[in-house]
């Protein structure tokens, strides 16, 4: 098959900024907390050490507090006080209990560490598409894939195999939280996130500037091994079970399954779009 390709060209985002932002001293470091929970979270709590340090050197994400526990202080507060000190707002830094931050966590491994954070703004579709270089692109389109740890792992892949955004459906789809940033391992504040109304009408959008859609589907003929992709590329994931919707699947202009040894294909949607991010990236590098 061919279709012609439109190519569109843009300039990179520019970090808007409000009055409120200007800069300001680092403010001092706080006294341990003598409550029996710290004050509730302004926006988004945040966790993990690789998660808190993203968010700290990603001069779009708006951070509120640095929460630290007392081993988490000696063991990497210097570090964290510096990435904050390098931000426009400094956050400021509270040291509290660890069951302080189990009572704001519950069930996390939070490592001692979280952040209160503005939820990223996430660009519309079309500023997004005309902001994207010319040339060579892939894309990640997730149908209905509710987990956040499975979104999260497949934002990290998404980064690693150089995916431009990662995109779902408003509805039906993980959003923003301390989880899907802590499996994310920091991958959220680098791969943009899109959440659009309609996935159907999103993927026509796709292929109006050139990408062909390749939806993943075990029980396809044709086999990712086999076949060589174009420049641009979004490949579609449905949820686990149910698979990609049958609207979804009729605006894919080809369905594809992943190379197996046997008759078994049983892969969990992170697993399974890692697999094809590595194979994409492996053929587009051999391409060249």
């Amino acid at each position: 098959m061919a279709r012609s390709k439109t190519r569109r060209s843009g300039t990179s985002h520019s970090d808007s900024r409000s009055a409120s932002d200007t800069p300001r001293k680092a403010p001092a470091r706080m006294s341990r907390s003598t409550g029996q929970r710290p004050p509730q979270p302004q926006g988004l709590l945040l966790y993990g050490s690789h998660a808190v340090r993203a968010a700290l050197a990603n001069p779009k994400r708006h951070c509120h507090r640095l929460l630290l526990t007392e081993e988490a202080y000696r063991r990497e507060g210097a570090a964290l006080e510096k990435l904050g000190r390098n931000r426009v707002n400094p956050p400021s830094l509270e040291r509290v209990e660890r069951q302080e931050l189990d009572l704001l966590l519950p069930g996390a491994v939070h490592q001692g560490i979280a952040i209160d954070v503005a939820p990223l703004a996430a660009p519309a579709l079309q500023d997004f598409l005309d902001q994207l270089p010319p040339g060579p692109a892939l894309l990640v389109l997730l149908d209905q894939v509710t987990d956040p740890h499975n979104v999260g792992a497949i934002l990290r892949s998404a980064a690693v195999f150089g995916a431009a955004a990662l995109i779902t459906p408003e509805r039906h789809a993980a959003p923003e939280t301390g989880a899907l940033a802590k499996a994310a391992s920091g991958a959220l504040e680098r791969v943009p996130y899109l959440r659009e109304v309609n996935l159907a009408r999103c993927l026509d959008q796709l292929k109006e500037v050139g990408f062909w859609v390749l939806g993943f589907a075990g029980e396809a003929p044709q086999s990712l091994g086999s076949y060589d992709p174009p420049e641009r590329v979004a490949i579609c994931l449905g949820a686990e079970g149910s698979g990609l919707r049958r609207l979804t699947r009729e605006r894919c202009d080809l369905l594809l399954s992943l190379p197996a040894a046997g008759d078994f294909r049983d892969l969990n949607v992170s697993n399974a779009a890692a697999v094809a991010l590595y194979a994409l990236s492996e053929k587009r590098l051999n391409q060249r």
